[in-house]
């Protein structure tokens, strides 16, 4: 048997007699345990162009809702090359149709910016939704 310190800020300082190595196992484990419920959110992307057709389009909002309820946030990139630059409108567009397509799964956390040659928004998962 040892004499441990459980609280050392308490006022007087507060000691037990009992097994460290078992103490030790026990504190170790609880801290495993607490990691082990510990969510971690990762940043998935989904690139689109201005001219992205309708079933690519389809096919990458599926993606998206997938990623979405499986816990994590979706960063929706629309990328300009060349003269696509010159039609920022149609990226909007295209960007604002994606966001609400995901409405009923996700909501807007960034809303769209304009950032080098791409547009983005970040969409992450509602609290209340199910997830998989």
């Amino acid at each position: 048997m040892d004499l441990v310190e459980i609280a050392p800020q308490a006022t007087p300082p507060v000691c037990k007699i009992i097994d460290f190595g078992k103490f030790a196992y026990e504190q170790q484990k609880r801290e495993k345990l607490q990691k082990k419920k510990q969510q971690v959110s990762v940043l998935k992307e989904i690139r689109l162009h201005p001219n992205t057709d309708t079933h690519d389009f389809d096919f990458k909002a599926r993606h998206a809702v997938n990623f979405i309820e499986e816990g994590n946030k979706v960063k929706v990139s629309v990328i300009f090359k060349g003269r696509e630059l010159a039609y920022t409108e149609l990226g909007e567009a295209l960007l604002k149709r994606f966001i609400e397509r995901l409405d009923d799964v996700a909501k807007v956390e960034q809303e769209p910016k304009f950032e080098g040659r791409a547009m983005q928004a970040i969409l992450a998962p509602i609290k209340g939704k199910k997830k998989k």
